[in-house]
């Protein structure tokens, strides 16, 4: 191990025993007390040296092998620590690719901000480079989406749509005004080999063979049809519900930015779960669906820039937390802000009765095994002020988190 203070979070002394990790409330940490040796050993944690080398350069500094150990324990137990060599197999090889790895800087110390052991934040980013993740949508939100994805670092960002690129569907970051008149499939493929150079290039073929013969991690539906994204179709979702492949919704609706739901099949609330809810709280709303889907499309439809742009944005970073192994606000939620004033809020999308999907069951058996027995856990929970309850993991002696 090479350990290395967190490079993402600001260090600061609060007083001449204590020093602070971080600057806002979701991350920052204080530590102490600390005494003045201790403070001038944290310039040393920068990566270029072992534990032996750092025992070494302590010892020099009045530190005995026993205090460097326990202060480098104690940081790595308190999630400040990153490894410089660390993260397995997969980071060693993102190492080699030296250009990528300077292009994904700020997602690699982003990461550590989420993670907690050492190599961790590294090993994620290297583990995004063997995902595949399929773009339904070629228009303002879908193909601005699926650059923001293989720029993170996705591997495989597969884009499906149909119909020729027209002068409204151009964006900063999606499809180009270069691109008028060619298929936007095409067109959206480029944008993403552009936000991702480097990554190797498949032929039209090899993308074909592949959507049909591998697996994606995620789907992601991003229709440019406003009746689409405000009422995600279930019979459309039916394949994705059989081969078990997660998929989230996004869109914009009439001045309106749709995020969600995160559909993990058989675990949380489905497209089918939306429409019984919607129904059993207006009984007209099947008419209505009805209505809009056999009307005339709009040509073009209301679909403010900046609008889409945060779409595309909160969409992709729900995708990656879900990727990365996260349990994103999305999964049983709709995320929606609507112009002039653009205040996101949740609105709850829960498992129905009456689809067959399965959640339902999951959620019953999920609160009946919570109630039957107590479960034990390495974390504890506690109010906070700004960000309600908040989930704690145990961590080591003299660490807390900054009120700040």
């Amino acid at each position: 191990m090479h350990p290395m203070v967190k490079p993402a979070l600001r260090r600061g002394w609060r007083d001449l025993n204590t020093v602070q990790f971080g600057m806002t409330p979701a991350h920052a940490m204080t530590v102490g007390p600390m005494d003045t040796a201790s403070g001038s050993f944290l310039d040393l944690l920068n990566g270029t040296r072992g534990l032996p080398l750092l025992r070494e350069e302590g010892r020099r500094m009045d530190l005995s092998d026993g205090q460097v150990d326990a202060l480098v324990a104690g940081l790595a137990g308190a999630g400040l620590l990153d490894d410089a060599r660390g993260g397995g197999p997969a980071a060693d090889a993102l190492r080699e690719r030296a250009d990528v790895l300077e292009r994904l800087r700020p997602d690699l110390a982003s990461l550590s901000l989420t993670t907690s052991g050492p190599g961790d934040a590294l090993a994620l980013l290297a583990a995004r480079g063997a995902l595949r993740v399929q773009v339904r949508g070629a228009g303002r939100v879908g193909a601005v989406l699926a650059s923001v994805l293989a720029g993170a670092g996705v591997g495989e960002v597969d884009v499906r749509d149909v119909g020729r690129v027209e002068p409204w569907d151009v964006a900063p970051g999606g499809l180009s005004a270069d691109a008028l008149r060619e298929r936007r499939e095409t067109a959206a493929r480029a944008a993403v080999r552009r936000a991702a150079p480097g990554r190797p290039r498949r032929t039209t073929v090899a993308v074909r063979h592949a959507a049909r013969e591998e697996s994606h991690a995620l789907v992601i539906v991003a229709p440019r049809d406003d009746v689409a994204v405000h009422a995600p179709d279930p019979v459309t979702a039916e394949p994705l519900m059989a081969s078990g492949t997660p998929h989230l919704y996004a869109g914009v609706v009439e001045g309106t930015g749709v995020v969600g739901p995160l559909v993990v099949p058989g675990a949380t609330a489905c497209a089918r779960c939306l429409h019984h809810g919607r129904a059993d709280r207006d009984p007209v709303w099947p008419r209505l669906v009805a209505q809009w889907r056999g009307g005339r499309a709009r040509r073009v439809g209301a679909c403010d820039l900046a609008l889409a742009t945060a779409v595309a944005g909160l969409a992709a970073a729900h995708a990656l937390a879900f990727l990365d192994g996260g349990a994103p606000s999305v999964a049983n939620a709709r995320w929606e802000a609507s112009l002039p004033g653009l205040g996101w809020r949740s609105r709850p999308v829960r498992p129905h009765p009456e689809c067959g999907c399965g959640a339902v069951e999951r959620v019953t058996a999920e609160h009946s095994s919570a109630e039957g027995e107590a479960r034990a856990t390495m974390a504890v929970r506690r109010p906070s002020a700004e960000h309600g309850t908040e989930t704690v993991p145990t961590r080591p002696n003299g660490t807390w988190r900054a009120h700040v």
